[in-house]
């Protein structure tokens, strides 16, 4: 029986240089561009625009690392930044666990919604600004922005290959990886004071959802071909190590398949967009519970590992 190739993770890590692409091999950490002589691969972005290609060499000189003459750090003492420094796109998931709309709705006062499948609706996205993004284990400013600042564990997919009306049964192909987001949400910057509650223009999304700070992403990426079906994946998030979200990904409503499908019909994703596909019940705005300084944020998705941030 063939070995199975070597495991690798994709991250970005603080160098004297500033910020490059790691390879993190078992618990040492690689410079990727050195590592696989490739002077382009020197950001993650550089590699996910390369990936046809890249996924391959990566692999290659992973399974060569052990053995290689190329400079390596332990990764218990290299700081990890997000993976992904700007991406051009970040799509999140509305309302994706029927649990977490539950939730939703019975604090509006209510019934459960329908499964949006029987009313024949799609999948529907809000954006974040690349200027959300905040790196693992960093401080996240809350206090002088929000009193109600809310927590949402999801998995975050990394689109690895340019694509336009992407057919369902072929969208999983165009994910280079996985990793984790904290999806921040200011619930008190939601609604616009003065506005009429009937009037469509009564939610602030952008207020709301995406402020500085507002995705802890990270801790690195981890290859499509070593999680398999994302549908099938365990995630937790717990506060101050109290658990408070407690799911697993086969309970969304649309998948991750559908929303490609939907978010590229009539759009182009391009390498590098990152899709975050949704958050299961156990947010703070259901228990009447909101973040504040001091508080540390720890989530947990199954084969990809753990993100941590602390509130200040």
């Amino acid at each position: 029986m063939a070995a199975k190739p070597a495991g690798y993770k994709l991250a970005t890590y603080k160098s004297s240089a500033g910020p490059r692409a790691g390879l993190i091999v078992g618990d040492e950490v690689f410079d990727a561009a050195k590592l696989a002589g490739r002077a382009g691969y020197a950001t993650v972005m550089g590699i996910l625009a390369d990936w046809k290609a890249a996924e391959g060499l990566l692999r290659k000189a992973a399974s060569g690392a052990a053995k290689s003459r190329a400079k390596r750090q332990p990764l218990a003492k290299t700081k990890l930044l997000a993976p992904l420094r700007f991406p051009s796109a970040i799509y999140c998931a509305g309302a994706n666990y029927a649990d977490h709309a539950a939730e939703m709705a019975a604090r509006e006062g209510n019934p459960p919604p329908p499964d949006p499948h029987t009313l024949g609706h799609k999948a529907w996205h809000f954006l974040k600004a690349a200027g959300a993004i905040t790196d693992p284990g960093a401080a996240v400013k809350i206090s002088t922005y929000a009193k109600n600042m809310d927590w949402e564990i999801e998995l975050a997919a990394v689109i690895g290959r340019t694509g336009k009306d992407i057919p369902q049964d072929k969208a999983l192909a165009y994910v280079a990886g996985y990793t984790i987001a904290n999806d921040l949400s200011a619930r008190d910057r939601g609604r616009r004071a003065g506005v009429p509650d009937a009037s469509p223009f009564k939610w602030d999304w952008t207020k709301h959802k995406t402020f500085e700070g507002s995705c802890p992403l990270g801790p690195w990426i981890v290859p499509a071909s070593d999680i398999g079906n994302p549908q099938k994946l365990g995630l937790k998030l717990w506060v101050n190590g109290v658990l408070k979200q407690d799911s697993n990904t086969s309970d969304m409503i649309f998948t991750l398949a559908e929303q490609i499908e939907q978010l590229s019909a009539g759009m182009t994703l391009y390498p590098g967009d990152l899709i975050l596909t949704g958050t299961p019940a156990g947010v703070g705005a259901g228990r009447g519970e909101f973040l504040k300084a001091g508080d540390v944020v720890k989530l947990w998705i199954e084969n990809i590992g753990e993100l941590e941030n602390r509130m200040a």
